[in-house]
């Protein structure tokens, strides 16, 4: 995959990628953008899970090494939880944990003006957090949400019918959590993905295939060789348990 590395963020990417994973904003899809300021816009707690889950194959097919990858889910965190993650290699990630009573997503994008980075904003964001339901509270100290870097974090507890934030206030109107930047694929819109995913991995990803994927249907031998023709699914089989995709009548 890569050629030419570059060191970022503790990963190795190509120069071309790791531009792309540091500038990748919404194209023509900006006004459906899901951003903390657009919640609205943001799937429901089971329909952000699969979506979630359906990020993660896709990336697992596109790119079978672990390191390169934007999009992961555990399904099998902890006992009754799950979790999902991204991250670019350029210091910009999101983590969500789902358990029984809803899903907790914090997000951090490290330039961006509420940054935990930028100087006086930790002490603002450990007040903020004490918005968070003590459902999470467990999210808030777990080391692998690594809380003290954020930019944007919010939840939405079973029965909910709207998503919540924690943040302060700021007199910036553009993007100023990072928001918009890093959830342009959560949106739901197969394009969005293929956008991204043909940019980044360099090859090209059929819409269709997408939008299988996202329907969370059987992993068949042409689903996967369109992906990637040098796997098959015994190649990745238990990575795709650990995903918790749906793997009746896949071909194994």
């Amino acid at each position: 995959m890569p050629q030419e590395d570059c060191c970022t963020g503790g990963y190795r990417y190509t120069i071309s990628q790791t531009l792309m994973a540091c500038s990748f904003y919404p194209g023509s899809n900006i006004v459906n953008a899901v951003s903390t300021n657009n919640l609205d816009k943001l799937p429901n707690i089971d329909n952000l899970k699969r979506l979630l889950q359906s990020l993660a194959v896709l990336d697992l097919v596109l790119c079978p090494e672990w390191d390169n990858r934007y999009y992961s889910f555990d399904a099998h965190w902890a006992p009754g939880e799950s979790m999902a993650s991204m991250r670019n290699g350029c210091g910009d990630s999101f983590t969500v944990l789902f358990t029984a009573s809803g899903c907790f997503f914090k997000g951090f994008a490290h330039e961006s003006t509420l940054s935990s980075w930028h100087q006086g904003n930790l002490k603002k964001w450990q007040v903020a957090l004490n918005k968070v339901p003590a459902e999470f509270a467990h999210a808030v100290s777990e080391p692998a949400f690594d809380i003290d870097n954020i930019s944007f974090c919010f939840w939405r507890l079973v029965g909910e019918t709207s998503w919540s934030t924690a943040s302060f206030a700021t007199t910036e109107t553009d993007d100023p959590d990072g928001s918009l930047f890093l959830l342009n694929c959560l949106v739901g819109d197969p394009r969005n993905y293929q956008e991204f995913a043909e940019d980044y991995f360099e090859t090209d990803v059929p819409l269709a295939v997408i939008q299988h994927v996202y329907q969370q249907l059987p992993l068949t031998h042409r689903v996967i060789q369109q992906l990637n023709p040098e796997l098959e699914l015994a190649d990745f089989y238990d990575e795709l348990v650990d995903i918790g995709y749906p793997m009746n009548n896949s071909q194994h």
